[in-house]
């Protein structure tokens, strides 16, 4: 495959850019009132308005013929069917598989891997029934009420955002924590408002033997074992989710009570796995199905839909217009709902670790952009915040605003002042304001002459910021698996453009490499000889301090 800037698909969209890069959407809109109908996408409990983005028709043929040259059904399919498209770990990327509603059978090294899929569901189900009825008891036989789910990264960071955004629907027993950073601040934390005798432990690990997950788990060992006295118990307070099965019978848990999950699942993407038990447990298995449908309800539409009419095909490549032509090198993500205010944060982590790579899948460089560094908040806060930069600033960040139309459980008016400042955002980012408008109004408002030629360049907004705006009806398991798979499968689309790899996250390990060495010196090890003079320094100021306050 040629490098996504030699394609004849990509230099007719150069073209059309210069053409149109100073066209604004005031003008846009003025011309084409009704341009709202067409671009615009409805799928389930999901709408999505982009008409508020820089593009005409002619733009959106043209990134779906770049789709088209870049062979992006075939990719799709490839994808779905267990093709090991993470070429450089030889593996099948089949996180569809595990919300595969459908009666077709997916096939990895020659085996159906479906039967193996429900056999874990339901065995995940039976356990969280036993913790949610209260037929699981801890060592003095007394009933589950803290859940503390010990992982980092894809093992943390799914299943907290989506306990968050559904806890409305969550057991009114069970407390949900999630500890993923080895500062033992985060757990201390923890373990200070817990009690051994009804607290579950998750250790979600696939190798069971990541530092800070392990760190973590075995500090909650020992405080379970300073009040238990007896090894005999951690049977009753921890379970792992792992592929480990030696380091968690070593660790003390029964096997009985690790629930798999295959390398064919990435971390980030691993939530409708066994990695998703604490999420199972807190909303009971026919949310966690509710969740499982939505996101087949969106893989279907992915994989069936023309380019033209397919929501993650579409916010994937006004993301690449932005990204590749515009020069735009971030993105924001601002849900406009309380439920929502970790989902800027997992995003985060599912784009930047999947696309943040500069080599082709041939291991050349690439000579373009590839992922855009995600930010992003709560939208009402943000509006007092970082939302002056997006308007007036010299950047360019599209942004995808998210709400929920429901105001079902808010307070009376709340749900309007939310709405109406989200929809006025949208407004304002596409609009603008210009200099005789803000001169019209400050004369209106009886300002001298002089203070208003004095004020008026202040007040001006450029306008034709881009933003898409994501309604979904409510915050619902069902909404959440759509809205999550939603961005997978943009994600999966715009790597495909790219050509480079969206599954495996080699930049992560050369940090860890070099930690355990520093580690290793820090418990008395010898100096190592991969230090440059600014971290030799930093150690040995360290380990100044440290022994000074021992000599205290």
């Amino acid at each position: 495959m040629k490098a996504f800037n030699e394609l004849n698909s990509y230099k007719e969209l150069q073209k059309h850019f210069d053409e149109i890069k100073h066209m604004h959407m005031r003008e846009m809109f003025e011309h084409d009132p009704k341009r709202y109908q067409r671009y615009f996408s409805h799928i389930g409990g999901i709408r999505l308005d982009y008409s508020k983005n820089r593009i005409t028709d002619k733009t959106m043929t043209l990134l779906e013929n770049l789709a088209q040259e870049c062979s992006l059904r075939e990719k799709i399919q490839q994808m779905f069917q267990g093709k090991k498209i993470n070429n450089t770990e030889n593996r099948a990327v089949l996180h569809t598989a595990l919300r595969n509603k459908g009666k077709t059978c997916i096939m990895v090294d020659g085996i159906d891997i479906m039967q193996n899929v429900h056999s874990v569901l339901d065995k995940m189900s039976q356990f969280s029934d036993s913790i949610r009825i209260g037929s699981w008891l801890g060592y003095t036989n007394q009933i589950i009420t803290d859940i503390v789910n010990i992982g980092i990264g894809g093992s943390d960071l799914g299943a907290l955002m989506v306990c968050k955004a559904l806890e409305n629907y969550g057991h009114p027993r069970l407390n949900m924590h999630f500890v993923s950073n080895v500062d033992g601040v985060q757990l201390q934390k923890v373990l200070n408002h817990i009690h051994p005798e009804t607290t579950l432990f998750i250790i979600a690990s696939k190798t069971f033997s990541t530092q800070e997950t392990l760190t973590n788990a075995l500090t909650a060992r020992k405080w379970f074992l300073n009040h238990s006295l007896d090894e005999k118990f951690i049977s009753k307070h921890f379970v792992a989710v792992s592929t480990n099965k030696e380091a968690v019978k070593e660790f003390g848990i029964d096997e009985n009570n690790m629930f798999e999950f295959w390398n064919w699942v990435g971390g980030r993407y691993s939530l409708w796995s066994s990695i998703g038990l604490s999420i199972m447990i807190y909303l009971g298995r026919e949310n966690f199905d509710s969740l499982l449908e939505g996101a087949y309800l969106m893989d279907e539409h992915f994989y069936n839909a023309d380019f033209k009419d397919n929501m993650p095909v579409i916010l994937a490549l006004l993301g690449i217009w932005y990204i590749n032509f515009f020069d735009a090198g971030s993105h924001l993500i601002a849900p406009y709902d309380q439920h929502l205010r970790y989902f800027s944060k997992f995003i985060q982590q599912l784009d930047m670790e999947s696309n943040g790579k500069q080599v082709r899948k041939n291991g050349q460089k690439v000579e373009y952009d590839t992922g855009p560094i995600i930010w992003g908040d709560l939208g009402i806060n943000s509006q007092h915040a970082f939302f002056q930069l997006l308007h007036q600033g010299t950047h360019l960040s599209p942004i995808d605003l998210i709400v929920s139309l429901s105001k079902k459980g808010n307070l009376p008016g709340h749900h309007e002042i939310l709405l109406s400042n989200v929809f006025a955002q949208a407004q304002a980012f596409m609009k603008g304001k210009t200099y005789d408008e803000v001169c019209i109004q400050m004369r209106q408002n009886g300002i001298e002459e002089q203070e208003i030629q004095r004020l008026a360049p202040h007040k001006v907004f450029s306008g034709n910021r881009p933003s898409n705006m994501i309604l979904l009806d409510e915050i619902c398991p069902q909404n959440i698996g759509a809205l999550i798979a939603l961005y997978e499968h943009k994600i999966f689309v715009q790597g495909v453009i790219w050509d480079i790899n969206s599954f495996d996250q080699w930049g992560v390990e050369l940090g860890k490499e070099l930690a355990k060495d520093i580690l290793d010196e820090f418990k008395g090890g010898e100096e190592s000889k991969k230090h440059d003079s600014s971290t030799k320094n930093l150690i040995q100021i360290y380990k100044n301090f440290n022994s000074n306050l021992k000599e205290k």
